[in-house]
């Protein structure tokens, strides 16, 4: 299960020195077999530990690989970030890091938390952000939801000319940040809700605003939620799938 806990039997320190004496032993004995040569007569030879070199960074690379397909098996077994890092002795974000796209390995992909419908396409979203740090944390929880076609823009005036494309596709979401250059995300909210062929797209407002005065004027222009941008980012990742999860599998979207 996605949230199972686990527990190993011995420490990391006690699995380090096992898997220590198992590696180097493996190591020695493909490298005597690639010297074609017992040990003794090695003793001394700079060639030997040029050929135990070679056969540990083999190795390496053939842990990488194995763990690579072992992070891809936990993750379709219904594991998440977290079990998969904790797995490592790492983060949940350090793991992601280090295996990018574990959810996106096939059709029947899990996520860390499961969509509840199969769309019959791909959703669009558009992601009206000026932050760059944000707009990729953005992108990376979106990514676990499942295939999300992703469009950013900068500011409310790129907004406005991307809907008002004729070769634009109309997004199932907006996903909207205030503080913007041009064109602030309260003005774009106005146009967007007052505009017949805009104004049904559910639009999200997530801010780092916690003022009364931006949450009110947000709703007051008709906006579907508003949502502060939490600081931690374990956080930060759970809002933007929240956000996701309910306005893109939960909720009823209008026809195109």
């Amino acid at each position: 299960m996605p949230g199972k806990n686990f527990a190993l039997r011995t420490t990391t320190q006690e699995t380090a020195a096992i898997a220590d004496a198992r590696i180097s032993d493996l190591a020695q004995r493909l490298a005597h077999q690639l010297r074609e040569a017992p040990a003794s007569s090695v003793t001394g030879d700079p060639a030997y530990p040029l050929t135990l070199l070679h056969v540990l960074d083999q190795l390496q690379q053939a842990t990488e690989r194995l763990q690579r397909q072992a992070a891809t098996d936990a993750a379709r077994a219904g594991a998440g970030y977290p079990q998969i890092g904790a797995a490592c002795d790492m983060t949940r974000q350090g793991a992601r890091r280090r295996w990018p796209g574990l959810f996106h390995h096939s059709n029947e992909k899990p996520t860390e938390q499961p969509t509840m419908t199969t769309p019959a396409r791909p959703f669009d979203v558009l992601l009206v952000e000026d932050d760059i740090a944000d707009a990729m944390l953005i992108e990376e929880a979106l990514s676990e939801r499942g295939t999300r076609n992703l469009v950013q823009v900068t500011d409310g005036v790129a907004a406005l000319e991307h809907l008002r494309s004729p070769d634009a596709v109309r997004p199932d979401l907006i996903v909207l940040d205030l503080n913007m250059p041009r064109m602030n995300g309260h003005d774009l909210l106005k146009v967007l809700k007052s505009d017949t062929d805009l104004q049904a797209i559910p639009v999200v407002v997530l801010t780092t605003s916690t003022a009364p005065d931006d949450v009110t004027g947000a709703y007051t222009s008709h906006a579907n939620a508003y949502v502060t941008k939490p600081v931690n980012l374990d956080a930060f990742e759970q809002a933007v799938q929240s956000i996701d999860a309910f306005y893109l599998d939960t909720a009823t979207r209008p026809r195109p």
